[in-house]
């Protein structure tokens, strides 16, 4: 059979989970939740800037909730994919967001969030040293908060979880809620950046953009377009992705996927949280905000392996806390793979697209593999 995975570009596969989720547990998507407590954008954002606060960091300025979209206008038309934005005054922050009331959007406000903090952080170095100490950490600092916002016992803190079950089989529920969304975007992520890399370099021709783009989806996420896509040489599917045709390079989010289990690890060290990496959370700690706020004071003032020295107390960037994050899944999936085979089957490695006579149908069991690929592949980065 087939399976339609994830979002429209399947760079995160967490819409499945309900598919795949093999304990009957207590759901971890806290959508109905929200929707039942009434919230709303602004009550998204306030949640947000309180994680951020209550870390010790700063508050958003008044301006940025003066002049921020953080819903969809209902007059006029605009680009509704999320984005935060400094306008280099010191006084101008803003994200502009078509919010919908659900848990993804809860999580992206904090990513968007985590560029502002970073702007109100840097905001008086000169001009010139405005920026990330590489652009993978301004991607990361938001969501190194949405580690600790989106686990069981904080959604529980903060009343949007009644029950927060703690055993073993809830736990590989909420693991594997997290790895759809964080290791399935890591082939995603790193395939973006080099399909452009072949555009530029000229080794892809206008003609074979679209052959070249499922050529890396393929062989790197594993997955096929629902129908052949390879007849008409006006199909152009790169283009359907935000950041091909803003032409924004792609291999920050990748960096930023690693670095931010790298710097979760080394703040929840900070703040003195014990037990598994997936089930830290950093909420209240004013010792990690401080560690976290000095390093992004930095801007790009100094070379990024010193900014992430500062924090992790390493100069190199490490998926091994990804691993660690991970390895209660990793060994479930283990046990769960035996006898099955791992990867995908095809001649050449990929799997094609249907209606062709090596069409691949994509499975469960092989849905658990690829997780499991995809992270011991993380190991070598």
């Amino acid at each position: 059979m087939y399976i339609y995975v994830g979002n429209m570009w399947a760079q995160t596969w967490s819409n499945v989970l309900d598919l795949v989720q093999p304990y009957n547990k207590t759901s971890v998507d806290v959508t109905p939740s929200m929707k039942a407590k009434g919230y709303n954008a602004m009550k998204m954002f306030n949640i947000s800037e309180e994680f951020f606060t209550s870390l010790g960091l700063k508050k958003m300025p008044a301006k940025f909730w003066e002049k921020s979209l953080i819903t969809k206008p209902a007059n006029r038309s605009v680009v509704c994919h999320a984005s935060a934005w400094d306008f280099y005054n010191q006084a101008d922050f803003r994200i502009k967001m078509c919010t919908v009331v659900n848990m993804e959007d809860l999580i992206t406000v904090h990513h968007e969030m985590g560029h502002v903090q970073y702007y109100l952080q840097y905001k008086d170095l000169p001009v010139g040293f405005r920026r990330g100490a590489n652009p993978g950490f301004h991607e990361a600092v938001g969501d190194v908060l949405a580690l600790s916002a989106s686990t069981p016992s904080h959604l529980k803190e903060i009343g949007l979880l009644d029950n927060a079950d703690e055993d073993y089989e809830a736990q590989i529920n909420y693991m594997l809620s997290m790895a759809l969304d964080k290791i399935a975007f890591l082939p995603f992520g790193y395939l973006m950046d080099m399909w452009r890399w072949s555009v530029f370099t000229g080794e892809t021709t206008p003609d074979k953009y679209n052959d070249k783009w499922w050529q890396l989806r393929r062989c790197l996420q594993g997955i096929s377009e629902p129908l052949n896509r390879m007849k008409d040489p006006g199909d152009f599917d790169p283009g359907s992705k935000y950041h091909i045709p803003a032409n924004t390079p792609y291999i920050r989010y990748f960096v930023s996927f690693v670095l931010q289990f790298q710097l979760h690890e080394a703040l929840c060290n900070v703040a003195k949280q014990a037990g598994p990496l997936h089930k830290c959370d950093i909420y209240r700690s004013k010792e990690a905000g401080k560690k976290l706020g000095d390093m992004l004071k930095l801007g790009s003032s100094r070379p990024w392996p010193e900014a992430l020295e500062q924090v992790a107390n390493t100069r190199k960037l490490s998926a091994s806390s990804l691993i660690k994050y991970f390895d209660p899944l990793i060994k479930w999936l283990r046990e769960q793979n035996k006898g099955e085979a791992v990867g995908w089957d095809d001649e050449d490695g990929c799997p094609r697209p249907p209606n062709t006579s090596s069409a691949t149908s994509f499975t469960i069991p092989s849905l658990f593999g690829f997780l499991t690929v995809c992270t011991i592949v993380s190991i070598y980065l």
